[in-house]
């Protein structure tokens, strides 16, 4: 039986994408065993997996922390003695697991990130779309010898009625990030129009944040803090559309066929991270001549304005979110 083990250690919104070309593999290659190498608590993504999928928990702050504990994994994977190796991640953690496995018997595969291409987008702001990375994952199988067809759908089989809209406004980085006090004014708009709105982020400061939105407009609600990720995705599942930064959420709700309208800064669409078969005409942002900055968001912008971010106007995003609400009626 083949054994093939995928390699993707982080981040979440990353781990996400690779969600359907995985399912879709191993439905499509039932009598091949997977095993996705991840840590522990994006493999919580992986809702009601294919029963040919399994998972190795890479544990950064415990037993493979630091070299040592990369060697012990290694060893790990070396007992299990795989057939193939599909590294989605290629950094210098996964160079070197694939390099002992391919001494050990494995062929190898690996994600292309056309560094040229991402770079003459930074560098020489082109606007040419670069390749999404689910269709580059799915390359990784074909060179494997498994061509996929991308036939996922959504991690839950039911569907029921869906209703409201959601607003997940953070992102790891401020280029990224549209301003908390603009998207506030969407989320006002729409509950004016009478649309529930219901606020996603994390525990802590995000949370507070959302919190003191609500404070201030009780229609809202907030999920921040509250759900363990498993039930924030089911939440994602019941809405008719989903209000994202250029973010992990974007592709937790892609993972649930939800329609995402996204809010680019610092990036944009074409360098190749949209979600899993959402629309390029959702995407909201302007097209200033420094854009982008960067092919995965920078801490602060380069030229000091945020004028990506601060140019748009929430009117622009209430129109984008109303056009595909009303789809429903």
């Amino acid at each position: 039986m083949k054994n093939v083990v995928i390699l993707r250690l982080s981040a979440l919104g990353d781990v996400a994408m690779t969600v359907p070309v995985i399912y879709s593999v191993a439905r499509q290659y039932p009598d091949v065993r997977f095993t996705v190498v991840t840590r522990p608590f994006f493999r919580r993504v992986f809702i009601n997996s294919p029963s040919n999928l399994s998972f190795i928990e890479f544990d950064a702050k415990g037993r493979h922390k630091g070299f040592g504990g990369l060697m012990t994994l290694i060893k790990e994977l070396k007992r299990q003695r795989f057939s193939a190796v599909a590294d989605l991640h290629d950094l210098p953690r996964t160079r070197l697991i694939r390099s002992v496995l391919r001494l050990n018997g494995s062929s190898v595969a690996v994600v292309d990130k056309n560094r040229r291409g991402r770079k003459s987008l930074t560098k020489g702001k082109q606007r040419e779309f670069q390749q999404n990375y689910v269709d580059r994952y799915a390359a990784v199988f074909a060179r494997l010898g498994m061509p996929v067809e991308l036939d996922f759908k959504s991690l839950f089989e039911e569907e029921g009625k869906r209703c409201g809209v959601g607003i997940a406004p953070f992102a790891r980085y401020k280029t990224k990030t549209y301003p908390p006090e603009m998207m506030e004014k969407v989320a006002r708009e729409l509950t004016s129009a009478g649309v529930d709105v219901t606020l996603f982020g994390a525990s802590g400061q995000e949370q507070g944040e959302l919190e003191r939105w609500v404070e201030r407009n009780p229609k809202l609600k907030s999920l921040a803090g509250q759900l363990p990720i498993e039930e924030e995705i089911r939440e994602m599942s019941r809405l008719r559309v989903m209000v994202t930064m250029d973010s992990a959420n974007m592709h937790l709700a892609s993972l649930v066929g939800t329609p995402v309208v996204s809010v680019w800064g610092a990036t944009i669409p074409q360098c190749g991270f949209l979600g899993y078969r959402q629309s390029v005409e959702d995407a909201v942002r302007v097209d200033l001549p420094c854009q982008p900055c960067s092919v995965a968001g920078l801490p602060e912008c380069p030229l000091g304005h945020t004028a990506c971010m601060r140019q748009l106007q929430p009117q622009q995003i209430v129109v984008k979110i109303q056009k595909i609400y009303n789809q429903y009626e």
